[in-house]
């Protein structure tokens, strides 16, 4: 029984190099398998006399069960001393964890609404799907005006409409008939624009309205006035340029001075002191009349603001893109 006395010693110098658990499998396969070298001592009782063979056959089955036994007791000895590692190691040093955070979007539009409801506006929100009643006609936008163009509108149907701008909440609030109205309406809008570095399909405004007796333009400069200082610092000033709303008249682009350069001209003015913000204007009569207000005892302002167009100038992005792409590597920063 010399050779199994070797095949022995071979096993145990192998297995006291085995060091994990995969290494014992190989081990187990390599003596024990379909073409173990245990296996084919099996194989080779055919060839042995009536004598021999029983008295191989009992060496061979101790043999593998030594195999067995021994392979067993290593594979418990690894699981026991892997169970008893600590897993948690107190003297590693902190690791300070990752945390998300609002979109930059979502913080100018944030900065906007405290602002506003600081100023006793309350926000309103309303459908993306439009119908082309609220979207145009009850803002007393006819139907051959070119902003009802099929090229510049996502139209589902011949009725319904992604809308163009928020200002339709204007007019579901102005339909409940409480009086005097002071809202806010933020949220997403839809044009067919053109992907480029100032224009998107999709894209965020905040539509301001205010409704009460005896509201005047002087009114609405006031309030813009105190939003823009709020926004970008104390010594800002508006400016209002003539411009026509089919839903306000008399109607005006607001401009405020660069708060960079603080109206002496740089990059991001293209040095001339003044930033375009937005439209604004008297509420048209036309309007309160559709929907049932008396325009000879109430009169209101309205305006508009572009989400993005604020963070580009206040976080140095020159491109609207940018915002829409979800590169990490851009989001982060802010």
């Amino acid at each position: 029984m010399s050779d199994l006395d070797e095949l022995t010693g071979l096993f145990d110098s192998e297995l006291a190099k085995a060091s994990n658990a995969p290494q014992l499998e190989e081990l187990r396969i390599r003596y024990l398998g379909r073409k173990g070298l245990v296996t084919a001592l099996f194989r080779d009782l055919g060839n042995l006399s009536s004598e021999e063979k029983p008295i191989r056959g009992a060496e061979l089955n101790r043999l593998k069960s030594y195999v067995q036994d021994a392979l067993a007791q290593r594979l418990n000895a690894f699981e026991s001393a892997k169970s008893s590692i600590p897993t948690l190691d107190l003297s590693l040093p902190g690791r300070r964890p990752v945390i998300g955070r609002r979109h930059p979007l979502a913080q100018v539009e944030d900065r906007v609404k405290s602002i506003f409801r600081s100023m006793g506006f309350v926000v309103e929100t309303g459908p993306e799907i439009e119908t082309t009643h609220y979207n145009f006609t009850a803002l007393n936008t006819p139907e051959w005006h070119p902003a009802r163009d099929e090229a510049d509108t996502f139209y589902l149907d011949s009725e319904h409409l992604l809308r163009t701008e928020t200002s339709p909440v204007q007019i579901r609030v102005l339909e409940r008939g409480k009086l005097p109205v002071r809202m806010i309406a933020p949220g997403r809008v839809f044009r067919k624009d053109k992907p480029d570095p100032s224009h998107f399909p999709i894209f965020h405004q905040v539509e301001g309205l205010y409704v009460d007796r005896g509201v005047t333009f002087a009114d609405l400069k006031g309030t813009l006035l105190a939003f823009y200082r709020s926004l970008f610092g104390e010594d800002t000033q508006i400016r209002f340029r003539p411009h026509h709303f089919p839903f306000t008249e008399p109607s005006a682009e607001v401009d405020v001075t660069c708060f960079l350069c603080h109206g002496q001209g740089c990059r991001v003015c293209k040095n001339n002191g003044w930033l375009e913000m937005g439209g604004s204007g008297m509420v048209d009569p036309n309007v309160l009349e559709g929907v049932g207000i008396d325009s000879e005892i109430w009169t209101g302002f309205a305006f508009g603001l572009g989400i993005e167009r604020i963070a580009m100038l206040w976080y140095g992005v020159d491109d609207i893109r940018y915002f829409y792409e979800n590169d990490l590597r851009f989001l982060e920063q802010f």
